[in-house]
């Protein structure tokens, strides 16, 4: 039982004899048990901090579901490459690899770096589809990272497709001929 005394002893020496009072006394046990209580009732009604997640779609592991039938043929003018190299660096192009619609240029992450160049090129991308009457379809993007690029690169450059909206994106494996590329250009 938890109380609270108030007052002194009483006692000094010397001065005059006075008559001793009776301390008060307050039984704090149910204000313990009160406490207890709320701290209890607030922890579990509380909801804690749900993990941030962005939902990634990845295809099937079995070659053996493809058939020629269900591979998608893609307008090369449509597909943007990205590769991400080491220190923070990323080099991009548009079409296939080798037969460049757009050459390949280097980049910087952040919102004055490869997120204007999304942009332009969700903007011709969507252009070329208008011309062809496919006003539905739009930019894919294929995201390359090499061995020596780290987590926080991939985590931005998929943030950078959340803010920017390409039709479509996907996390690809990098090819030998595309490490030598980056090697070329001093990113790997």
């Amino acid at each position: 039982m938890a109380e609270l005394n108030t007052g002194g002893d009483g006692g000094g020496k010397g001065g005059k004899v006075r008559s001793k009072k009776m301390n008060p006394a307050v039984d704090l046990t149910a204000m313990v048990d009160l406490a207890f209580l709320l701290i209890t009732f607030f922890m579990l009604t509380t909801t804690l901090s749900k993990p941030q997640s962005m939902p990634l779609a990845m295809p099937d592991k079995d070659p053996k579901k493809d058939t020629p039938e269900d591979v998608l043929k893609i307008d090369e003018s449509r597909l943007m490459t990205i590769l991400i190299g080491k220190d923070n660096t990323l080099l991009w192009y548009v079409g296939k690899f080798g037969e460049y619609i757009v050459e390949p240029e280097q980049a910087e992450f952040g919102k004055d770096g490869i997120r204007q160049i999304l942009l332009k090129q969700i903007a011709r991308a969507n252009a070329i589809t208008a011309r062809e009457g496919k006003p539905d379809e739009g930019l894919i993007v294929n995201i390359k990272a090499s061995d020596k690029a780290n987590y926080k690169n991939l985590v931005d450059i998929l943030d950078e497709m959340a803010i920017t909206h390409p039709q479509l994106y996907a996390i690809g494996d990098i090819t030998d001929p595309e490490v030598e590329l980056l090697q070329e250009k001093g990113l790997y």
